[in-house]
Parts: C-alpha cells; structure tokens; sequence
C-alpha cells in the first residue's frame, strides 16, 4: 500500500488545481478539470461503477454492496483544489525515507529549510517516510491527500472482496477552497445516507463541529486632490479604512485566537485616497455571537456613514456557512463509528472543532450529515507543508474499518 500512495499522491499533486475566487465557472480553473478527468479514467481502472463527471466538475462512482444486510449508503469526499494562499504551480513533491528528526533542505539555492526548531510537530515523525514541497510551492495534501486516501481504499476493497460491506459512494468537487464545494453538488443524485469528508489534518483529528461563517466586503470612498490645495477638500478613503479596523477588537483576531474562540480576520486592504476596500472573513462556533458579530459590522458601518456620508461606505455582508453540529448531532452515531475505527487502528482520536472551511458544513444544512476525518499532513497552504506516508495508510485504513464497522453493525 505505501508505494501504491506515494505512486498516487505524487502524480496528483503535479496537476495545478488551485482555485480562483474571482473567476465565476465551476470549477473555477481548468485544472481541476484536468485532475477530476484522471480521476474519472483511474475510478474507471480499478473498478469502481456508476463513474461520472458532470459540467461542473463533481466527480461521483459507486462500490456496490456485497452483502447481504441492510446496510446504510456511505459517501467519502474529497476536494481536487488548492489554497488561494500560496501557489500550487509546477509542485515539485520531494520524498524523505525514514526522518532523522533535523532539518530537511526543502531548497538549498534558495536556503529554504523545514525545521523542528520552527515547527516542533516536526519530532513526531522521525522514521516516517515523509513528502515535502521543494519549497516554492504548497504541496497540495489539502486536499489531494484525501483523494489519494480514498481512492486506494477503495482499490483494496475492490481487490479484497472477502471484507463484506454496503454500498459505497465517493465524490470528488471542486473549489472547497473558495467556499464553493457544495454549491452545485447533487446531494440526490450522490444518494448517501451519511458522508465523511477526508480533509483533516493530522493523525487522529476527528471533527463534527464548523464555525459559522460570513465575509464582510467593504468599500470606502474618498476624493482625492492635488495635497498643496486639499485642506477641506480632501477625503482620503485609505485613511478612514485604517480609522474603521481599528474599532475592532484588536485581540479578536486569528493569530489571538485558538479552540471555540471566534473571530474577525482581515484578509485584504487595497487601495488609496480615492477607494479603499477591505475583506473580512466573521467566524465563530456560537450562533449567537456569530450575530453579535455581524451586528459590530453592521454597526461600525453604520457610525461611519454618519460622520462621512450615506454614499461614502458601501458593505457587502454574506453568510458562508453555518456550524454543522446542529445537523451531526442528531445522527451523532457516525461521528462514534469513526472514533470506534480510528482506537480499533490504535489510533488516539483527537475530538476538536474545525477552525476553517469544510464541504460537510454546507452539506450537512444540505441534507448530507458529513463529520471530517484526518488525512496525516501538516502546515497546509504554504510551502512547509508536509505529510506523513505512514499516517496517510493510517488514514486510508480508518476509511476502510469504518466501512466494515458500518457493515457489523447492519441487521440482516
């Protein structure tokens, strides 16, 4: 199995899949297509039924049952795109037989080192066999490491038709990066029971809880003139902007942040005298401090406006997503089957809320309970991330003994 993941995972990380949020196609770059069509060709290869590809990208294909019980239908989903954060262009995976615990030169031109004295997670994986960046790109195991995972999960059902279960379904959807993974996802057509999304981080994380979610996108306009005759004619709208973000809650902030704490995250400032526009992401896993943070949005607007006009400030507020707790817990058994697999592996499931994006919230409000299991990488969008080989069997294992957990526990 180790050499048929790396086999996989290398090849698909070659393929430059990440997303565009300023293009409006589904998916919205065409190298997604690109890997959803390999994939299509391989589900096809190793025998899974029911392949197809849609005009928007998603990927679907069906194990069917071979048992005899009354088994309930289960999906695993995996994203083909990558971050927006740090390029994925020309990824060159590089492979690290058995860690010795230091430093590993990602690039030695560019003096690029993945270190333990940065990153002391690093020391949980000496004797792994570990794929790094070459230290100019991401990696790309967020989310291509899932895909590998269930992929050759399913290959070795296939070829182990001793190990009974019920029917089984995958997919593959573009632009989860992006927010967009569900949008145009046919939950009736996957016609699954419940799902898993593979598109955790590392070994054990186990997760059912999301932040709710909105972006806030607001325009400040200013009027600019000549600085030696501006006084009492100038409105400089960079300014103003600056004046806005700092009435948030400084410590308010991701990098204050940690556990069930929400957030405002500034992601961009462009702009100058004439037109400043700042994006905000609004998280938190409370629905009602959500509102109680959009409502400081909808406010500190609204105080602005008064000073410097109705027309002067333009926002644009948009709920993303909502904490998919409130449709897992009703059906919580699937999240313990899963916790079941991972001790049955001797795996420490790590229980923890998702602080980020996941397909399975918006798929879970759409009718599709969907909790997140791990996948072993680590440092995801940036060009220190990694995976371990070792944990990515671990993750393909778990996939695995949840399909047979599913299976015993199925009346006749």
């Amino acid at each position: 199995m180790k050499n048929e993941i790396i086999e996989r995972f290398t090849n698909y990380v070659k393929v430059d899949t990440q997303s565009n949020e300023n293009n409006e196609s589904c998916p919205s770059t065409p190298g997604q297509l690109t890997l959803a069509n390999m994939l299509v060709e391989e589900l096809n290869e190793i025998g899974m039924k029911e392949v197809s590809i849609d005009e928007n990208g998603y990927v679907m294909a069906t194990l069917p049952s071979n048992t005899d019980k009354q088994v309930p239908t289960i999906g695993f989903l995996a994203h083909v795109d990558t971050a927006t954060d740090f390029t994925g262009t020309n990824v060159k995976p590089q492979i690290v037989e058995n860690f010795d615990g230091n430093d590993i030169v990602l690039n030695q031109p560019l003096h690029i080192v993945l270190s333990p004295t940065h990153y002391p997670n690093l020391k949980n994986y000496k004797g792994h066999t570990l794929i790094t960046t070459d230290g100019t790109t991401l990696l790309g195991a967020d989310n291509k490491a899932g895909i590998t995972e269930i992929m050759t999960a399913m290959a070795y059902l296939i070829n182990h038709p001793e190990i009974k279960h019920g029917k089984i379904r995958v997919a593959f959807t573009p632009d989860e990066e992006i927010g967009r993974g569900p949008h145009k996802f046919d939950v009736a057509a996957f016609d699954a029971d419940f799902a898993y999304t593979v598109d955790g981080g590392p070994l054990g994380e186990l997760q059912y809880e999301s932040f709710n979610a909105a972006a806030a996108k607001i325009t400040f306009k200013g009027n600019n003139v000549h600085p030696g005759t501006a006084k009492g004619k100038m409105i400089n709208s960079a300014k103003i902007a600056m004046a806005f973000n700092s009435k948030l809650p400084a410590m308010e902030a991701p990098e204050f942040t940690e556990g069930y704490e929400g957030f405002y995250h500034l992601l961009t400032i462009t702009g100058d005298v004439e037109e400043t526009k700042l994006h905000y992401i609004i998280r938190d896993f409370d629905k009602q401090h959500f509102q109680v943070r959009k409502d400081k949005m909808v406010g500190l607007v609204d105080e602005f406006k008064a000073v410097y006009g109705q027309e002067t400030i333009i926002l644009e507020l948009n709920d993303q997503y909502f904490n998919m707790k409130d449709k897992i817990e009703p059906v919580k058994y699937i999240v313990d089957i899963a916790h079941e697999a991972m001790e049955n592996l001797g795996i420490q499931p790590i229980v923890e809320p998702i602080r980020g994006g996941t397909d399975g919230s918006q798929l879970s409000y759409m009718g599709l309970p969907t909790p997140n299991i791990f996948t072993g990488g680590e440092n995801f969008h940036g060009k220190f991330e990694f995976i371990s080989v070792e944990n990515m069997i671990q993750a393909t294992n778990t996939v695995i003994e949840i399909i047979k957990l599913f299976e015993e526990r199925a009346s006749k």
